[in-house]
C-alpha cells in the first residue's frame, strides 16, 4: 500500500528523521495560510502516488504566501501526468506546503527488501534529486548497497560506514548515521516494503534532512497496522483495481497492453503473461482470480478486462482444482452476454470439468477457442490478433 508523501514524512518524523516544516492543504486558503506560518520561500507540491511531479508542474517553489495560494490553485483538482501516471494522469486533492530548504548537497537513501540477496537492503548515492532508476543505468558506480541482517538488523557501524562513503563531513557522519539507522527501524517496525528519502539534503547551514518521502507498506501485514491502513487513499487507485480489490481479485493493469489475462493462480498468471509475449503481443493485466473463485467472481473479472479500452482480445488460462472450470465458463458467458463484448477469446481450461466449460464456451455463441496446451494458446492467440502480433 503506498501513501502520501505528507504522511511519509510524518512517519519519518516520529522516528527520528529531520524533515523540515509544513502541513498539507486542500484548498488554496489553506495554503496561503501555512505559507503565512512558515513565512519565507515554500514549496507546494501535489500529493499524489506517483514520482516525476516537478517535471509535471506538480511541486513549485514560491516566495510569497499570495504565490503558494496561487500554486496550490494551479494544481489542486487538475490532472497531473507523469512518466508514473496513467495515460490521464491523477488527480491531485492536496498539497503540501514546506519550507524550502537552502541546498548545499542532494544525497539519496532508501531501505527496501532485494529479493536476490534475500535480505533487507539500505541504499545510498551522492546522485539525489533524480530517478535512481537514471543513476544505475548510466552511474551504477554511484550507488552504494548495504546488506542488513534479517535478525539482527542494520549495525550502527554499517550506518556510520555508509555515511563516510557518502563523502559527509565529519560533524555530520554521527548525525546521519543517527538518521540511517532511525529510517531503518521505521522499516522494519512498520512492516514496510520501501522507505526512501530523495533528495536526502545538506543545507548551507550545515543540517541534514529529509526534503521528499516514499513509503509503501506491506499489504499482508496491515493487520497488524489498523492505524497506517487507514491512511489508504482510495482516490489514488487506479478504477479498475479498486473494482477488483472489492471482488476479491489480484489485479494490476499494465501499460501498452492489448491482451487481457484472466488465470487462477500468481504463478500461471506469469506465465501466461510469457505466453502472451510469445505470440508477439503484449498483456494488457495481471489478473489472479484466486484458487476458489466463484461463478459471480469470474464474471467481475470479465467485465473488469472488457471494462478497458485498449483490450482487443482475451487470454483465459485456467486449472480447474478446487476451482470449477465449468462454473468459471458460465460466469465468462453471463459476462459477455450482460455487457454485450464481442471480443475473441482463446481459452485454455484444465482440471475440474474442464470438458464441460469448453463444452459451454463453444456452444455460447461467443467468438472462442480452445487450446489444449500453452502453446496451443499462443498460436491461436496470434491467430485472433493478426498480422500485428506475427
Amino acid at each position: 500500500m503506498k501513501i502520501h508523501e505528507y504522511q511519509a514524512r510524518q512517519l519519518l518524523a516520529d522516528y527520528g528523521v529531520p524533515v523540515p516544516r509544513g502541513e498539507v492543504a486542500d484548498t488554496s486558503r489553506d495554503a496561503r495560510r501555512i505559507a503565512e506560518d512558515i513565512g519565507g520561500p515554500v514549496v507546494v507540491k501535489a500529493q499524489v502516488h506517483a514520482g516525476g511531479r516537478g517535471k509535471a508542474g506538480g511541486v513549485k517553489v514560491v516566495g510569497t504566501p499570495l504565490e503558494a495560494e496561487n500554486a496550490a490553485a494551479s494544481i489542486l483538482g487538475r490532472p497531473l501526468v507523469t512518466p508514473q501516471t496513467p495515460p490521464g494522469g491523477v488527480v491531485p486533492r492536496k498539497v503540501m506546503v514546506a519550507e524550502a530548504a537552502q541546498i548545499e548537497r542532494e544525497l539519496f537513501l532508501a531501505a527496501l527488501v532485494d529479493g536476490e540477496a534475500r535480505a533487507p537492503v539500505v541504499m545510498a548515492s551522492t546522485e539525489g534529486g533524480v530517478e535512481i532508476e537514471e543513476v544505475a543505468e548510466n552511474n551504477p558506480d554511484k550507488i552504494i548497497r548495504v546488506e542488513a541482517d534479517p535478525l539482527v538488523g542494520l549495525s550502527p557501524y554499517r550506518a556510520r560506514a555508509l555515511s563516510v562513503k557518502l563523502g559527509l563531513p565529519t560533524n555530520l557522519v554521527h548525525p546521519a548515521a543517527d538518521l540511517i539507522g532511525n529510517l531503518y527501524r521505521l522499516f522494519t517496525e512498520k512492516d514496510c516494503t520501501l522507505v526512501e528519502i530523495n533528495p536526502l539534503v545538506v543545507t548551507v547551514d550545515g543540517r541534514i534532512i529529509a526534503l521528499d518521502a516514499k513509503i509503501e507498506l506491506e499489504d499482508d501485514a496491515l493487520f497488524r497496522h489498523p492505524d497506517l491502513a487507514r491512511l489508504h487513499d482510495p482516490d489514488q487507485d487506479d478504477e479498475h483495481e479498486l473494482r477488483a480489490a472489492r471482488a476479491g481479485l489480484s489485479y494490476v493493469k499494465l501499460e501498452g497492453g492489448r491482451v487481457g489475462c484472466m488465470v487462477n493462480g500468481a504463478g500461471l498468471a506469469m506465465a501466461t503473461m510469457d505466453i502472451t509475449r510469445w505470440a508477439g503481443a503484449e498483456p494488457a493485466n495481471f489478473l489472479d482470480v484466486g484458487g476458489s473463485a466463484s461463478e459471480d467472481a469470474i464474471a467481475e473479472a470479465f467485465r473488469i478486462i472488457v471494462s478497458d479500452p485498449e483490450v482487443e482480445a482475451i487470454l483465459v488460462n485456467l486449472f480447474g482444482g478446487i476451482l470449477r472450470t465449468d462454473g468459471a465458463a458460465r460466469g465468462i458467458i453471463a459476462a459477455a452476454q450482460e455487457t454485450g463484448a464481442d471480443l475473441p477469446i482463446v481459452v485454455s481450461m484444465r482440471g475440474t470439468n474442464a470438458e464441460e466449460g469448453r463444452r459451454l464456451l463453444a456452444e455460447s455463441g461467443l467468438e472462442v477457442t480452445s487450446a489444449d496446451s500453452l502453446s496451443g494458446a499462443a498460436d491461436a492467440l496470434r491467430e485472433v490478433l493478426g498480422d500485428a502480433a506475427r
